[in-house]
């Protein structure tokens, strides 16, 4: 039960005992005395000042001395999450194909389940009916939601904008809805996860600079009233920061949001198509200027390459769909880069994905098996790529941390990226757009 509504119920039930004190003190001397009530509420309001103390909390407990790399620990109600982490995305309340039995098994310990979804279908009343988001999906592990902004604003043709909210048609059954600032905040506090988000615009690539800075101004505004309307002080509310690709309205944003002292800061409006060496520009004229004693979340950012180069700039959260969705298409993440399984040289071969990983695809099955799987378009197929690419990822992650914490984070970045062959830029800009034109239901 959230401390509000934990302290709502022990009053009322000792301001009952108080009156019946009151009303039959002089004929029963034996029952406790009024005063008692306030010792009792005094120790209540104690134990929920601590608890809520414990829930939310980040450490830096190391550095790379050749970089702005870290590593820390956040602390949530909900367990520990050693940072730099990288959290799977659970779109609809779950990371598809993968039980949390599963998740557990893959050592997750932060997922980020979309807002927009949840609100849509099954409704956040029906959530909150059910005790919050941790027991409607079976997960005791932390969890962060997004506010629904880039969803939102990536179907352009179903919604609009004004200075409340942004109004848009379901993809569901094309009903109107209407969401703003505040009532962002209240889904999210319904739902009840770790980690919540403000609702902000997410702006596309290419925009102006005028486009830029209108965003940026009622991304700005959005999260005063976000603030104003968040009341749950169990769960901690991270403000956005955007600024589209100029560097100017970037450190703007930063100074703002480190001015409204959030427990938490996310990067968004990045990986959005530009290329990558505008990416890390914007990401490192950001970061610089961030709380140093604040966590830094970069919004639907996951490809290996990215995590060193990001991770390098002082990236603590990382979140994105890749490993999930490039699963679903026959594809698996390794030290060399991507492999993608329907090749016909794989048929009849009898080779692991990747030697010398240890997880349970690998142990157990050949390549020619999983190309079996794939091409038969069996599901079998779909869960154990989705294992094999969380696994490769969250395991990269740890040496990450580790090599943080050695002080040789630097040679594993390079030693990785040397092997590694990236997707080039035309590959990536294609991808996106099929994507989102899924998204869009186009």
């Amino acid at each position: 039960m959230p401390p509000a509504r934990r302290i709502v119920a022990l009053l009322a039930a000792d301001l009952l005992c108080a009156g019946i004190c009151l009303r039959f003190q002089n004929r029963l001397p034996h029952l406790r005395p009024v005063g008692a009530f306030c010792q009792q509420f005094d120790r209540v309001v104690e134990s929920l000042s601590v608890e809520e103390s414990k829930a939310f909390a980040f450490q830096v407990v190391g550095r790379c001395p050749e970089s702005r790399a870290r590593a820390g620990v956040i602390r949530t109600l909900h367990g520990e999450i050693p940072t730099p982490v990288f959290a799977p995305v659970a779109t609809q309340g779950t990371v598809k194909s993968l039980a949390p039995r599963e998740l557990l098994e893959l050592g997750v310990t932060l997922i980020l389940a979309n807002t927009y979804h949840l609100y849509l279908r099954p409704g956040p009343e029906v959530i909150a009916g059910l005790g919050g988001i941790h027991p409607f999906m079976g997960w005791e592990g932390a969890i962060m939601t997004d506010s629904g902004g880039f969803q939102i604003f990536s179907l352009e043709h179903l919604r609009r904008v004004d200075s409340e909210g942004v109004t848009f048609r379901s993809h569901l059954d094309g009903s109107e809805q209407h969401l703003t600032p505040e009532r962002a905040i209240e889904v999210q506090e319904r739902l009840g996860a770790d980690l919540i988000l403000c609702l902000d615009i997410c702006t596309p690539y290419p925009s102006s600079r005028e486009e830029s800075e209108a965003d940026l101004r009622r991304t700005h505004h959005w999260a005063e009233r976000s603030l104003k309307a968040h009341t749950r002080s169990d769960q901690a509310l991270f403000g956005i920061v955007q600024g589209g690709m100029y560097t100017e309205l970037r450190k703007e944003s930063a100074c703002f949001f480190a001015g409204l002292d959030f427990p938490g800061y996310s990067i968004g409006g990045l990986s959005v198509g530009e290329p990558k060496e505008m990416m890390h520009q914007m990401l490192e004229v950001t970061v610089s200027l961030l709380p140093d004693d604040k966590p830094r979340h970069l919004l639907g950012v996951g490809s290996p390459e990215d995590l060193f180069e990001c991770t390098a700039l002082g990236v603590d959260i990382f979140d994105c769909a890749l490993p999930t969705r490039i699963a679903r298409n026959g594809c698996f993440l390794t030290r060399h880069g991507r492999l993608n399984i329907r090749n016909s040289r794989y048929t009849d071969d009898p080779a692991s994905i990747e030697e010398g990983c240890e997880c349970y695809l690998c142990r157990n099955f050949s390549r020619a098996y999983l190309r079996h799987l794939v091409m038969a378009k069996e599901i079998l197929g779909v869960c154990l790529a989705t294992v094999h690419n969380l696994h490769f990822l969250l395991n990269l992650m740890r040496e990450i941390r580790e090599a943080i914490l050695r002080g040789d984070f630097v040679a594993l970045k390079e030693e990785f990226l040397a092997s590694y062959e990236v997707v080039d830029y035309e590959a990536r800009v294609r991808n996106r757009e099929a994507w989102l034109a899924r998204l869009r239901g186009g």
